[in-house]
């Protein structure tokens, strides 16, 4: 953290370096953060340093206090340019980097988000949870030529999420270290899954395993069975 960076190389570099684009994440975690919450918005009535506030909060919580520092979609401190990429047909709604940034970013929660924020609790410019649901998943598998699944129908593979959705949400990413040579990895729980169902069986029950592994690699297009 600096509080005073050399001459940012582009705009991405001067938001990554500015206390004002960093965020308590909080618990429940929030990803589009009223400005007013920044660390050096926080500071300035106080009259302590920006990197005094940073540092401050966190060694609290025992020292797993997390910042949030959004980049390119948050440049006018807002996620509005996500609402209208959301709504664009050409959009294939998902999230991940091959695992390329697993210390920094948690892709895994970006389903499980996308229904609560983006379906219940943004103030303005929401979609219909219907709508998400759709886009996540039988226009997903369409596109990827997945056609014996993402509909709930006759010939359809039995891939299921049974969702408590007043009760959906995401706890505060932790990390662990399980890669190899130690490597470090954030890891988020999600709440408000009663059951995750693949082939028919049930794979998760209440974010807890059941020990059932009904799933099987998929190799190219798969055409759905006739009803």
């Amino acid at each position: 953290l600096h509080e005073h960076p050399a001459p940012p190389e582009s705009p991405i570099a001067a938001r990554l370096q500015s206390l004002d684009f960093m965020f308590p994440l909080g618990n429940p975690p929030e990803y589009e953060p009223d400005p007013s919450a920044s660390i050096g918005a926080s500071a300035a009535p106080t009259g302590r340093s920006a990197l005094e506030v940073a540092y401050e909060y966190l060694i609290a919580g025992d020292g797993e206090n997390l910042l949030f520092a959004p980049i390119a979609n948050y440049a006018e401190r807002n996620l509005d340019v996500c609402a209208k990429m959301l709504a664009d047909k050409n959009t294939l709604l998902g999230l991940g980097d091959g695992g390329a940034h697993v210390s920094i970013i948690s892709d895994a929660s970006f389903s499980t988000y996308l229904l609560t924020h983006w379906g219940r609790d943004r103030l303005r410019g929401r979609f219909d949870v219907e709508w998400l649901v759709r886009r996540l998943t039988s226009d997903s598998a369409r596109f990827i030529g997945l056609l014996d699944r993402g509909l709930i129908a006759p010939g359809m593979k039995a891939d299921l999420n049974v969702i408590d959705f007043d009760a959906l949400g995401l706890d505060v990413p932790y990390m662990v270290e399980d890669l190899p040579a130690g490597g470090r990895r954030l890891l988020q729980k999600a709440k408000g899954y009663r059951y995750t169902i693949v082939n028919g069986e049930a794979t998760y029950r209440d974010g807890e395993p059941t020990g059932a592994l009904p799933g099987r690699l998929v190799r190219g297009p798969k055409i759905a069975a006739p009803p």
